[in-house]
């Protein structure tokens, strides 16, 4: 049962919160929390579905960064914040996520790897948004990659990087991995 944030305040009340990773929150998270563990969303799946124009990509050129879709399931990194944290800890995520709204706040529940099961706050794809990319192929997503460069860099980069932080996890994304084979080909790396 996916939860709208407008119920946050309602659990106000119930101290800690959690927060899911499945891009760069795992690694990055950029705020305090009290523990952190491997945690399973069902119903949404890590997926390069958001056009990137500033900091992957151009306008004319965009590239892809992740989003939380739709459909089958995703391993990524919960973090349970402090009571005394939390506001801080939201406003930084809201700042952080919500700059062209691409993303829906939402509280959904994960299983975590010893069996609890916790809801958290996490970021899903807004697939009315003019950013929302659609559910791509692994070649289609491939190709977009390998060509395109913005703000911060070479699109190849981010994906590779996301590849490499989820590897030092642990974390296998079969999906990512066929799109990172593809960029290597189509580059003519090995």
């Amino acid at each position: 049962m996916t939860l709208l944030v407008t119920d946050l305040v309602k659990t106000k009340d119930m101290g800690d919160i959690w927060v899911f990773g499945y891009g760069s929150l795992m690694w990055n998270p950029g705020f305090a929390f009290v523990e952190q563990a491997k945690a399973r969303v069902f119903g949404y799946r890590r997926a390069l579905c958001v056009r990137s124009h500033v900091h992957r990509g151009t306008a004319e050129s965009p590239g892809l960064v992740l989003g939380l879709d739709l459909g089958g399931s995703c391993l990524g990194m919960a973090f349970r914040v402090a009571p005394d944290d939390r506001d801080a800890v939201v406003a930084y995520l809201r700042e952080r996520e919500l700059v062209t709204h691409v993303y829906k706040e939402r509280l959904l529940p994960l299983r975590l790897a010893d069996g609890r099961v916790v809801t958290a706050l996490a970021y899903v794809i807004d697939r009315a948004h003019l950013q929302y990319a659609g559910a791509l192929q692994a070649d289609e997503a491939a190709l977009i990659v390998a060509h395109a460069r913005g703000r911060s860099g070479e699109n190849v980069d981010y994906v590779m990087n996301t590849l490499e932080h989820l590897r030092e996890m642990g974390i296998r994304d079969h999906w990512l991995e066929e799109v990172g084979r593809g960029v290597h080909t189509l580059l003519g790396k090995r």
